[in-house]
């Protein structure tokens, strides 16, 4: 459950280690205000740098949702198996997929190249 504390930005002076350590709990989070209005929010590296990287994900798939909607429904109704397969993109460019008995996936590029002497 996220918790908030609201305390002024004198108070925060001098309790800063206090609430540094604070905020490293998961949903931990302190508004600081200034003549009782609210003028910053404090929270983990950890939770900021997740949000960040929520930002992106959305701004880069705006439509997240209604794609993971599909795809569950594709799922349950057998749909995905006619998908496309990475194994299928990559042997079009010429890539070959190893030692599938063994679960690695390593990717090589069929085409030859000449190896250079070493001097």
């Amino acid at each position: 459950m996220d918790q908030t504390t609201t305390i002024s930005i004198t108070e925060a002076r001098k309790r800063l280690f206090q609430i540094a350590k604070d905020v490293q709990t998961p949903g931990r989070s302190y508004t600081l205000t200034e003549k009782g209005k609210p003028k910053v929010t404090l929270i983990s590296f950890e939770e900021y740098d997740s949000l960040k990287e929520t930002i992106e994900v959305l701004t880069e798939f705006p439509n997240l949702k209604k794609d993971m909607e599909e795809t569950e429904k594709a799922i349950k109704t057998g749909e995905y198996k006619n998908w496309t397969t990475l194994e299928d993109l990559l042997g079009r460019e010429g890539f070959v997929f190893h030692d599938k008995s063994s679960n690695k996936y390593e990717v090589s590029n069929s085409t030859k190249t000449k190896s250079r002497k070493r001097a």
